[in-house]
């Protein structure tokens, strides 16, 4: 059985333990939020590119846009550098993983890139190469520079790897403690989901019109809408992440303030006992001196 002493400096090391709990929680609500506003402040402007497209879409089609060399995939898969946020990086390494067995791509042609070293480790795991592994942007201001050095990466395969279906997996953001893993495909573009957005109603009462080389402009928009795509999904992974370690961090919590309460109430038992003895020694002495004569 522990002494009175033992359980104290065990209640000190638990308490030192939830300290750190609650602040790794706070950290990480706080966090959520931050990457959930650079999602919210991207949803205009994905928007109007997507608009943009369509415009410079019409009624025409674009057969480059939908070559067909070779049955070879690039995937990009968003996951974590740390630990402590449950099954994210299980789920998304799972999820991508069936995605790419499922296509039509043989394992020798599949290019794997992965932002978060957690998520690389458990792709190796599973037999699967990662070409290169890129850290985790440390806050939203860093996506951007993240997201370009995928760009140049996606250049990179389609040039000289012969790469023409480009596929984003990541865990898409539903609350702050949950997520749904997706797959996004990239490239080639789909155009035929900004020919749908006939059936809408166009924001204003006027449509637009461009002078600028059809061409031209819309190699401007597909290369927005791949960097929006990108950052989307990086800032969404980023905000499941925090969400899952919250989640983490509330059970951990939870369980370290049952722990403890046990601990505390085993102190209390045992230090009432020690001074229950107590008495009862100074009991005995008194009447021992005073040959039991009060």
């Amino acid at each position: 059985m522990e002494t009175a002493e033992q359980l104290q400096h065990r209640i000190e090391s638990f308490e030192d333990l939830r300290s750190i709990v609650s602040t790794m929680k706070a950290l990480a609500a706080v966090s959520i939020r931050q990457y959930e506003k650079a999602v919210e402040a991207l949803a205009d402007y994905y928007r109007t590119v997507e608009l943009g497209l369509h415009v410079v879409l019409g009624d025409r089609q674009h057969p480059e846009l939908h070559r067909r060399k070779h049955r070879r995939l690039g995937a990009i898969v968003f996951g974590s550098d740390h630990g402590l946020c449950g099954r994210f990086n299980e789920d998304i390494a799972t999820y991508s993983l069936e995605r790419m067995r499922a296509s039509p791509a043989s394992p020798e042609g599949r290019l794997v890139l992965v932002v978060g070293a957690r998520a690389a480790a458990q792709l190796e795991q599973a037999g699967q190469l990662v070409e290169e592994d890129f850290l985790v942007p440390g806050s939203a201001s860093r996506i951007t520079a993240t997201v370009r050095q995928i760009l140049l990466k996606i250049d990179e395969w389609r040039q000289t790897r012969g790469i023409e279906y480009i596929y984003l997996f990541y865990n898409r953001h539903l609350s702050s403690a949950n997520y749904q893993p997706t797959g996004v495909q990239l490239l080639p573009v789909d155009l035929r989901r900004f020919h749908r957005l006939e059936e809408t109603r166009w924001p204003s009462k006027v449509l637009p019109t461009f002078t600028m080389n059809r061409q031209q402009l819309l190699s401007s928009l597909l290369q927005q809408y791949f960097f929006v795509s990108i950052f989307r999904a990086c800032a969404e992974s980023q905000a499941s992440e925090h969400g899952s370690r919250l989640a983490t961090m509330q059970a951990a919590e939870k369980n370290l303030d049952e722990r403890l309460d046990e601990i505390i109430t085993e102190f209390r038992r045992v230090r009432q006992e020690s001074i229950t003895t107590e008495l009862l020694d100074v009991v005995s002495g008194f009447e021992a001196l005073t040959g039991g004569k009060a």
